[in-house]
């Protein structure tokens, strides 16, 4: 019988100090013991054979961890982030705070969308007071240029040329534009309506 196992392979092959090579005993689940088995010398398992490795072909799957063949392995290592990085975060962090708290209008979609285009810090207490009426102005040229679109593509339309689902949508909203231009105090060609009561 073997002597003390030095080690055992992946197979499970155990070589004893004598080198001769065997399988341990083991115990079943049902407890029965199995006896253990000899490896006849020079048999290799396919399980402790080594897998060649192509050094070429490790290169190629590792090409981009690796970085730039001949570059400073030293300077590669990360450093931590500057100053100005650190400012730019906690600006970006306000940012996201004021957007959160900022309380929301019934032109939702147009607030964000202003959000997202702005790209610097502004205080909110250096910020210009909005004139109510520059605001109606602004919005009424807004409509009245979709109007002038539709009304086109509405002519198009009745020359008999066809118009994309899109362009028939703008068609569709027409009279809705007129009537939020008048519900800002313009009329339909974008023009501010007289506020005297004509006779």
């Amino acid at each position: 019988m073997p002597t003390e196992p030095s080690k055992l392979s992946r197979a499970g092959i155990a070589t004893s100090a004598t080198g001769e090579r065997h399988i341990p005993s083991s115990v079943r689940p049902d407890g029965s013991v199995r006896k253990e088995i000899r490896v006849r010398p020079g048999y290799r398992p396919p399980e402790d054979v080594e897998l060649y490795k192509n050094r070429t072909a490790e290169a190629y799957k590792n090409r981009g961890k690796a970085g730039v063949p001949g570059a400073d392995t030293a300077a590669a290592t990360p450093e931590p982030p500057s100053a100005a990085a650190n400012k730019n975060a906690k600006r970006r962090e306000a940012r996201k705070k004021a957007a959160a708290s900022a309380p929301t209008n019934g032109d939702a979609p147009a607030a964000t969308s202003n959000a997202k285009q702005s790209t610097t810090f502004v205080d909110p207490a250096k910020e210009e007071p909005v004139d109510p009426e520059v605001e109606k102005t602004k919005e009424a040229k807004k409509l009245a240029k979709k109007l002038r679109q539709a009304r086109d593509l509405q002519d198009k339309k009745e020359k008999g040329d066809s118009l994309l689902p899109e362009q028939f949508q703008k068609v569709i909203k027409i009279n809705e534009l007129v009537r939020q231009l008048e519900t800002l105090g313009f009329d339909s060609n974008g023009d501010k309506k007289s506020t005297q009561a004509e006779p």
